[in-house]
């Protein structure tokens, strides 16, 4: 797919990996609308890019926000929902583990409400996370929700065919998601990567660059890109 000229909606799109893929995108030509619960976070986002405000998890808000937006090229979601839980799942508060799945629910309401404005020959990327195919200590929630969003990509590729639908999945990524600071945030990102067969944390640039690939692939539907690191084969 040239992107030049289209019309691409992006959840998520104001921070970290969503706003990386959105200046990509607006670099190629791209006409992006980035959408997230807080826009003033992207502050200047750069040529090429729109801001509004949208909430995934709201059905009826979705649903009018698409109806403003239609008709679009293509839609990508790198919304988190709202907070996860991590630790021992024996000892989790079961409503931080339900609510973890925000991400999954927004992502089914993403494609529900929008597969039907999108252009025939239009793809959908989602945004997972290596947890999904390896699980470490206290993540499984981040597990049970990616895991989720893969099999759903999977599931629904055939019913939105010739519409396209994959997922990225970034390994352990230096974004703004982190809070640590200084040297405990190098400390934080050496100890996690040591392991990996490219050990340093991954930019958000580099997992944006996986999300262009899936938009402008037009042989791939219902896949996962991994841009991990090699933490699956660690």
């Amino acid at each position: 797919m040239d992107v030049s000229g289209k019309k691409i909606v992006l959840f998520g799109g104001t921070s970290g990996i969503g706003l990386a893929a959105a200046q990509q995108l607006a670099a190629l030509g791209g006409e992006v609308i980035a959408i997230s619960r807080d826009p003033s976070k992207a502050g200047d986002p750069g040529a090429g890019i729109s801001l509004k405000q949208g909430d995934v998890r709201d059905r009826e808000a979705l649903q009018a926000l698409f109806k403003e937006l239609a008709p679009f090229d293509v839609l990508i979601s790198a919304a988190t929902g709202g907070d996860r839980a991590i630790g021992p799942f024996l000892s989790m508060d079961m409503d931080g583990f339900k609510g973890s799945f925000d991400k999954m629910w927004g992502y089914a309401n993403v494609v529900r409400y929008g597969a039907e404005h999108l252009a025939d020959n239009g793809c959908i990327v989602l945004v997972s996370g290596t947890p999904a195919r390896k699980t470490r200590p206290g993540q499984i929630a981040l597990t049970s929700v990616g895991g989720a969003v893969e099999a759903f990509a999977r599931g629904v590729a055939p019913e939105l065919a010739p519409k396209r639908i994959n997922v990225v999945s970034p390994g352990l990524i230096d974004t703004p998601m982190v809070g640590l600071q200084g040297d405990e945030r190098t400390d934080f990102y050496g100890n996690a990567t040591a392991r990996n067969l490219i050990p340093r944390p991954g930019t958000a640039d580099e997992v944006a660059q996986g999300i262009v690939f899936a938009v402008q692939n037009e042989f791939i539907t219902g896949t996962t890109i991994d841009v991990d690191g090699g933490l699956l084969l660690s």
